[in-house]
């Protein structure tokens, strides 16, 4: 997940600002004071580059003061290794420039290899330790001895922002990852009661499918939001078992309801009074204010709602082959997974109270696992491959040509094509920032070059720049403006290169902007031709991959925990939906395909679970193991446009005869398993069926 993602998750849950708010503006005049304190200390000092210390400020500027923490600390950490790599590099090659060059864009290559299997923020500190090398090491070509100094001065300047935008946000009118917990907790309880109400009442299904994505997304940004809450205080730490485990029942829920939405009951005695209460609770549950102040009267009605789907059903002994309104199994699956939505519910409540309420966890209490994360290796190499290429190409122009500005050039190219990879649409976000970039160059030029040369000083300083960077950092608050926002705040004080000192000197500001510029430029047009990526292609991986964990499921010794895998399949549904959104509606099958996988592998872990249940009879023990493998060999060899096998027919075969041989719920809930499989997989046959390549 990108931090511009994130931040539209934790500020703005209907998707955008069209008028700044309250918190935008203490935002905004936060990060700016920051940046102004930055900089007069980075005066003080006599640092060589104090624009680096304002810089920092708004590189790092996040709305919640956890985020803030966490970006500063992966950044100073990225600088640190790009500072020791540019020292160790640049003394061994320092001599050859064109071996110093090649190895430099290697190096880049390989932090964004890394950068491209991490998630933020560690993905931004890989990706900044490689293009800080060539930061430090550019500057140092042919006087390798100058190369400490210089790394140690960059760390001094982006410490120095770091520490003045961190104490400013945890301490000047915060806004605590804590609370926005809490509070997105909350807002996701309710749309997934929303999501419900609409489910169960046949609603829009694009508002349907829109809030899915939503609560997905949601889902995953909890999860990011514990680490930033940590570092914020230690205490959160208490907290950090119930957010992992909310999480899975969130994501449960999620998936219970869109089953029974996907299959709605026919009309039936035992199943119209289960429906009718789910119908109202969750309808009250959406529609009441400050339902979730008090959570006891409504986990009170989701425990007896949950107690009248475990019980038996009056159910028919003999039905006829006609009688579809009357089909045990049908009812026992329907009842099983509305007493899922309502036993996954209610465990949501009881998180969102643990968090309002935290209590010392026991020392033997089992803990949940970390949520696992999907690796696209293919994507990663091909980042590697593309940055590391077309540094090299630039710098080889650069060694060639012996344009001085043109080091420049090669420091963008780095920048944007390392920083930049990982992201869905690449050249989107390079283009915005290149928009970002040109849009500052006129205002940096005014500042820096005709208001600042005739009225030198601090004070006058403030006055010019404080009207251009509070607008500036009200859009990097607005999360449809905060890539471009963002880069003109960066680059209007990269142009404008703040000194104590200030002179009219146009020819160099106009030469170092057009280096720049061209810089982006030629990024961009490595995305559109190196390498390009292909979101098919990604979508195709990681559905790829989901099948395999399936089939993982049906043939591996050892069961794996429901959380495990939840955690590890809706990470890669949270990878997967920017790459569907880049393909329009034509993503929106492989979408629905994942989430009804998740499906698949709950009920397969119910039928493992059965397998070792010494009630279930030995001949459907038998029977679940068959199926498992015929399922496994279904995910694992069938190609799409392939007539499915029998796997489908059997599982509707075993469903029925099971449901013949006994009347037991615990079997019958195997019936019901194979019934949701079968049906699952029917939806969606070509997300079940292996790709051609």
């Amino acid at each position: 997940m990108t931090w511009t993602r994130l931040k539209e998750l934790v500020e703005t849950p209907l998707g955008g600002l069209t008028q700044p708010t309250r918190s935008d503006w203490i935002f905004a005049l936060r990060t700016v004071s920051a940046g102004l304190i930055a900089l007069l200390v980075a005066y003080a000092l006599k640092l060589d580059h104090p624009q680096w210390a304002m810089m920092t400020v708004f590189i790092v500027a996040q709305p919640v003061a956890g985020m803030v923490l966490a970006k500063g600390f992966y950044r100073l950490l990225g600088t640190l290794a790009g500072g020791l790599a540019a020292v160790g590099i640049t003394s061994l090659f320092g001599a050859n420039p064109w071996l110093l060059v090649t190895v430099l864009a290697l190096w880049i290559g390989v932090c964004t290899l890394v950068s491209s299997l991490l998630r933020n923020p560690e993905a931004y500190g890989a990706a900044l330790a490689g293009y800080t090398a060539m930061i430090i090491s550019l500057p140092a070509l042919g006087q390798p001895h100058v190369v400490v100094d210089l790394a140690v001065a960059r760390c001094a300047e982006i410490v120095l922002g770091i520490v003045c935008a961190g104490v400013t946000s945890r301490l000047i009118l915060p806004k605590l990852a804590a609370d926005a917990i809490i509070s997105r907790l909350k807002r996701s309880i309710l749309d997934l009661a929303e999501y419900a109400s609409g489910a169960f009442s046949g609603g829009d299904p694009a508002s349907l499918a829109a809030l899915q994505r939503k609560l997905i997304a949601d889902a995953q940004t909890l999860a990011e939001m514990r680490t930033y809450a940590r570092l914020e205080a230690p205490s959160f730490g208490t907290r950090a078992h119930p957010v992992r485990r909310t999480i899975g029942q969130l994501l449960w829920a999620l998936s219970a309801a869109r089953a029974l939405h996907g299959h709605r009951a026919p009309k039936n005695a035992a199943l119209i009074p289960m429906r009718r209460d789910l119908k109202t609770f969750v309808g009250e549950l959406a529609a009441t204010p400050g339902a979730l102040d008090d959570t006891g009267p409504w986990v009170a009605r989701l425990d007896a709602i949950t107690g009248k789907a475990r019980e038996m059903p009056s159910l028919p002994t003999d039905s006829g082959p006609n009688d579809t309104s009357e089909d045990k199994v049908g009812t026992i699956t329907r009842l099983t997974i509305a007493g899922d939505f309502a036993e996954a519910l209610k465990q949501v409540m009881r998180g969102l109270d643990a968090l309002r309420s935290p209590v010392a966890r026991k020392s033997n209490e089992r803990g949940q696992p970390a949520l696992v994360v999907h690796r696209d290796y293919q994507a990663a190499w091909r980042n590697a491959v593309r940055a590391a290429l077309a540094t090299l190409l630039v710098a080889i122009f650069w060694l060639t040509t012996k344009w001085s500005e043109a080091a420049g050039t090669v420091i963008l190219v780095a920048v944007v094509s390392s920083l930049f990879a990982a992201r869905p649409d690449p050249v989107q976000s390079a283009w915005g920032f290149f928009t970002g970039t040109l849009m500052a160059l006129p205002f940096a030029f005014l500042v820096g070059q005709i208001a600042l040369p005739a009225l030198p000083g601090f004070g006058w300083f403030a006055l010019f720049v404080v009207p251009i960077l509070v607008p500036a950092a009200l859009g990097m608050a607005n999360p449809r403006h905060v890539g471009v926002a963002t880069a003109f705040a960066i680059n209007f004080l990269a142009f404008l290169s703040p000194h104590q000192q200030m002179i009219y000197d146009p020819g160099p500001f106009f030469a170092g902007s057009a280096s720049i510029l061209v810089g982006i430029l030629i990024a961009i047009g490595v995305f559109i031709v190196v390498l390009p990526a292909d979101p098919w292609a990604t979508l195709e991986r990681i559905s790829q991959a989901m099948r395999e964990d399936l089939a993982r499921l049906c043939l591996h010794e050892r069961i794996p925990r429901r959380s495990a895998f939840e955690s590890l399949a809706y990470d890669r549904i949270n990878q997967l939906m920017p790459q569907a959104q880049q393909t329009g509606r034509k993503g929106d099958p492989v979408l629905g395909g994942s989430i009804a996988a998740v499906t698949v592998g709950l009920e397969v872990l119910r039928l493992r679970h059965a397998q070792l249940n010494s009630a279930v009879p030995h001949e459907t023990v038998e029977s679940i193991g068959n199926f498992l493998r015929g399922l496994a060999r279904e995910l694992l060899f069938r190609r799409p446009g392939e007539p499915q096998t029998a796997t489908i027919a059997v599982a509707r075969q075993y469903a029925a005869s099971i449901a013949k041989r006994s009347d037991r719920l615990e079997v019958l809930q195997i019936a019901a398993s194979l019934r949701i499989i079968a049906a699952a997989m029917e939806d969606y046959p070509d997300f079940f069926a292996r790709s051609r390549g």
